[in-house]
C-alpha cells in the first residue's frame, strides 16, 4: 500500500516506518523534526518536513494520496500539556483534524491512530484496564488524545474510511530520547551509564505498563492490514513501579545507586496497566519482549550512542 506515517522520524514512528518498509509498502513520512530526527527515517521512505497544523499538510497528502495512514505525530509530554494546554490541543486536536480532512479529500481508506492508554483512562479501579472502561483523563494531554479519537470516529462515519485507535501503554526502547520529559527507561539508562543519580518524582510506587517499541511497531503493521475498527490496547498487562524499574535498569547497568526523590508532577496517573485481550483476539497480537530483554536492548543501543558522542 501507499502509506503515510505522521511523526515517522520520532521514536515510535521510525520503528513503524522500518516495519512497513520491510513489508514492501511505499512509505511517506511527515514530521516537523521538533523531536524526531531525520537520521531515524528509513532511507527507503520519503521524508516531508512539515507541521501537521499547517496548510502544507493537505498538499503533501494530495501529492502522496495515501491508501492508509498511521498517525503518530503529537505533543506527547504530560508536563508540557499542563503548562501549555493551548499548544497541546493545537497539535493533538487541530493537527489531527487537518490530517483527517486531508485524508477525506483524497479518499484514504484506513487510518490507524496511535493514542495513549494510561493518560486516557486516568486513575481507574479496574486493573488491568480494558478498552470499554470510561476515559477519565487527568491531564490536557490525555484529554486531547481522546478528543482526536472521537474525531477519527466522526470522520470514519463521514467518509468511506475505516478507523482504528491503538491505545499504547508506556513504550520504551532504542531511539527514545533521554533528554525529554517522557521516556523514563531512556532517562534512567542514560543517567546510570553516565554515573549519575536518577530523579524519581513522588514516592516511586506509581506504576506503569512498559511495552517494547518493536512490539508496538508490529502491532501497528498488523493493524494497518486488518479489518479491525474501534479501540484496542497495546500493552503487556504487567504492572511495574518506577522504583522497581529503577532497580532493574541499575542492575542491568551493574551499579548500586539509589535515586533521589522529588515532588510528584501534576496530572500524572498513579497506577496504569492495560488489558490486552482485545489485541490478542482482534489483531492476533501479543507482546514478544519481556521487560528484562527490552532493557538490555535499550542499554546496548544507548551505549552505542554514547560511544558515538550522541
Amino acid at each position: 500500500m501507499r502509506v503515510l506515517v505522521t511523526g515517522g522520524a520520532g521514536f515510535i514512528g521510525s520503528h513503524v516506518v522500518d516495519r512497513l518498509v520491510a513489508a514492501s509498502h511505499s512509505v511517506a513520512v511527515v514530521d516537523d523534526l521538533s523531536t524526531g530526527l531525520a537520521a531515524n527515517v528509513n532511507p527507503r521512505a520519503t521524508l516531508h518536513t512539515c507541521d501537521i497544523r499547517t496548510p502544507e499538510l493537505p498538499r503533501i497528502v494530495e501529492s502522496t494520496r495515501p491508501q492508509a495512514v498511521v498517525h503518530l505525530a503529537a505533543q506527547a509530554a504530560v508536563p508540557r500539556s499542563v503548562e501549555d494546554p493551548l499548544f497541546d490541543a493545537s497539535v493533538n486536536v487541530l493537527g489531527s483534524i487537518n490530517l483527517l480532512e486531508s485524508c477525506r479529500r483524497v479518499g484514504t481508506e484506513r487510518v490507524v491512530y496511535i493514542s495513549t492508554g494510561g493518560a486516557a483512562y486516568g486513575d481507574t479501579d479496574v486493573l488491568p484496564t480494558p478498552e470499554e472502561h470510561p476515559t477519565r483523563a487527568t491531564s490536557p494531554y490525555g484529554v486531547s488524545k481522546v478528543a482526536a479519537e472521537r474525531y477519527l470516529e466522526c470522520f470514519a462515519g463521514l467518509a468511506s474510511m475505516a478507523g482504528l485507535t491503538l491505545r499504547l501503554a508506556n513504550v520504551y526502547g532504542p531511539r527514545q530520547r533521554p533528554d525529554g520529559e517522557a521516556g523514563v527507561v531512556a532517562i534512567f539508562a542514560r543517567r546510570l551509564l553516565a554515573g549519575q543519580r536518577c530523579t524519581v518524582y513522588g514516592d516511586g510506587e506509581q506504576t506503569r505498563d512498559y511495552v517494547y517499541v518493536a512490539d508496538v511497531a508490529e502491532a501497528a503493521e498488523i493493524a494497518l492490514s486488518s479489518q479491525a475498527t474501534g479501540v484496542v490496547n497495546i500493552s503487556t498487562g504487567r504492572e511495574t513501579s518506577v522504583n522497581a524499574l529503577h532497580r532493574q535498569v541499575a542492575a542491568a547497568v551493574g551499579v548500586a545507586r539509589e535515586p533521589e526523590y522529588a515532588a510528584p508532577r501534576p496530572g500524572e496517573v498513579r497506577r496504569s496497566v492495560l488489558a490486552n485481550a482485545r489485541a490478542r483476539t482482534m489483531l492476533g497480537w501479543a507482546p514478544r519482549n519481556p521487560l528484562e530483554r527490552g532493557i538490555g536492548a535499550t542499554l546496548e543501543w544507548m551505549r552505542t550512542m554514547i560511544a558515538q558522542g550522541a
